[in-house]
Parts: structure tokens; sequence; C-alpha cells
């Protein structure tokens, strides 16, 4: 993570509030991604989402088992199973249209802790980062097991909702792919991303998608289904009629029960708000930097992910930070102090039976 300070006390819960975090769900210049990024992927919800007054007290869980106050109600009933449904609820009312909140997009533990301590809402994994992370590719449909295994170590260790990118199912079953989502939402998982776009680079057959969605509905009915589309993403067809093919997709994974859409690569406000005029479920976009939310907001956008750029610019931090070891310069940015990340971890560990 980019933009990180040194110097504060390593106290858990407080010592967040000693960094400048930049490009948060307070920022105005944020918008969507740049279609060379990667997609891979609650106070009331519009506080959180980024309204004065949205940072929850204390969005990770203390190895003690006491969550701290969390806005989003996810911590308001001693039970994991109502934390569980509180916490789908207020991310289910996060998606406002036209009130865009900045999802971040985590890899493992730790960067979903420093992404809840700074205030976000709601937190969703990367499938690029967890692939990448585990020597995997990205949209292959290899990283079924990680992806399972980084949501069963992300989700009890925050008191804010975690939704889980699955790339495409990790299978043309539709009850494979069920069974993954009920997997998920066995794990307390808030929701799931699932894409069209195939490892040969081309789209499933809506009528195919459509069918995996409603096997995946009918199995977990209480996750928050994000059915994302990659005509924009891979470039599907003549420019002409991309925008009219992303809406009869969308249209017809809306029938099958999706409860959102996501549509990566799309940057023409233009088409953003026809998307959003044609199809009455709330739209997903990506994150890249010079778009303003207002805008965004303007075109009926609900919700704007970061994908894998966290990711991504932590490596190249890391990377800059070795060379300026080896060539005698100063690393580009600062770093989270070593005792801050220790204390943070240690706070959060999950009670031992």
């Amino acid at each position: 993570m980019t933009g990180l300070q040194t110097g504060a006390p390593p106290v858990p819960g407080g010592w967040m509030s000693s960094y400048c975090c930049p490009g948060d769900s307070n920022s105005t210049s944020t918008g969507l991604t740049e279609p060379a990024e990667d997609p891979h992927g609650t106070a009331s919800a519009a506080e959180a989402a980024g309204q004065p007054g949205g940072t929850p007290a204390d969005p990770v869980a203390s190895s003690a088992g006491q969550p701290g106050d969390d806005p989003a109600g996810t911590t308001a009933a001693p039970d994991r199973a109502d934390r569980t449904t509180a916490g789908r609820r207020a991310f289910a009312a996060l998606h406002r249209p036209g009130e865009p909140f900045v999802l971040p997009n985590a890899w493992d533990v730790a960067s979903a802790l420093l992404l809840a301590g700074a205030g976000f809402p709601a937190i969703g994994t990367t499938s690029l980062g967890v692939t990448a992370a585990a020597g995997l590719v990205d949209g292959q449909g290899t990283g079924r097991r990680v992806v399972v295994e980084v949501a069963r170590q992300v989700v009890p260790r925050l008191t804010i909702p975690v939704t889980v990118d699955i790339e495409g199912g990790y299978s043309d079953d539709p009850g494979e792919v069920a069974a993954l989502a009920a997997e998920l939402a066995s794990l307390g998982a808030a929701g799931i991303n699932l894409e069209d776009g195939t490892a040969a680079g081309t789209l499933r057959p809506a009528a195919a998608q459509a069918a995996m969605l409603s096997a995946v509905v009918a199995a977990a009915p209480e996750l928050f289904v994000n059915a994302r589309t990659d005509t924009y993403w891979l470039h599907v067809g003549p420019q002409s009629g991309r925008r009219a093919q992303t809406i009869r997709r969308l249209r017809a994974y809306q029938d099958a029960g999706a409860t959102g859409v996501f549509v990566p690569g799309v940057t023409d406000l233009a088409d953003v708000a026809e998307v959003t005029r044609q199809v009455p479920l709330p739209l997903n976009v990506l994150w890249r930097p010079g778009i303003a939310l207002t805008a965004l907001g303007s075109a009926g956008v609900a919700r704007v992910s970061t994908g894998s750029g966290p990711y991504r610019r932590a490596l190249a931090a890391g990377l800059a930070t070795a060379l300026a070891a080896r060539d005698g310069t100063e690393p580009p940015a600062g770093d989270l102090p070593y005792g801050d990340l220790v204390a943070l971890l240690s706070a959060t560990q999950p009670a031992r039976a």
C-alpha cells in the first residue's frame, strides 16, 4: 500500500488515523479503471459510503471475539449468524444508484485489515491478487481453492461485509458453481462476483450464464450476486453494437435473479448512463484516476471497485523499495511500521476454541 507514513503508535483501532489514505471513499477525484486495469475484482449506508460520519469505529474483529461498534450493524447481535445477516443487509443497502461507494479489493488478511481500518464500509477480494500471490494465473479457472481459503481467513477478521470475486465460477456446471456460492455463504461472505468471460477470451453464452446465475441464487439466496459481463473488457463485437449487447446480457442476468451488475472496461459516461437507464439494477464499474465519483453518480453508478489496482501498486512499491536499497536512493513512499502491522494482526486473531 502506498502513501503510508511512519511514526504512528502500534495501537490497533487508532493507528490508521495517523496515515494518509489517498483514493479512499471520501475522494472526489476517483473514477473508472482504465481498460488496462484488471477488475479482478455502515452509520447509515450513505454515511459509510463516504458521507460525513461514515468511518466505522472498529471495522476489525478482536481476538477476544468482541468486535467494536460497527455502523453497518454487523456487531449489533452477539450471535454470529445474526451479525452475518445484518452485514449482508448493510452491504445491499450500500448500493444506491447515483450515490456510488468505493469498494476496495484485498488479496489477503493484512490488506483487508488495512483497508477496513481506513474506513471503507465493505471489502471485496481481487481474484488477480489472490491467485497471483499463490503463483496462479488469473482468469484461467485454477484459483478456486485459494479463493475459498482467503475468504475463510478474511471474513472472520472483519466486522464489515466481504464480497468474493470467483471469476467465472471455476466450472461450466451450474451445480458446481452453485455449490461454491453456498460454501462462501456458509463462511459468512456477503456477496460474490460472477463473470461471463472465459479462459479462452470469449464470452459464455448468455443463456448458459443466466442458468448459472439462477442456480447460484437458488443455492445461496442470501448473497449479493454481482453479475459481471465482459463485453467491454474483452472488446467483444464491433464497438457500435457493444452497448446494446451489454444491455441484452444484463437484462438476461437480471431475469436470472442477479442482485447487481458489473461492467468492467466501460469508460464512456454516455454508455454508463444508458446502461443504468435500461437495466434497473445497481451498476458496478471500475476505478481509474481522473473521473470524479460525482460524475459517475450522475450517470447512475452505485459501486466503484478498485479491482487489482491496489495489489499491483503494492507490488510496484515493493520493487521500488528493493531497487532503492540496491541503488542507495530513497524509496518513493513511506511504509507501514512493523510494530503496527504485528499489533493489528495480533489483535484480530480469531478466538481459539
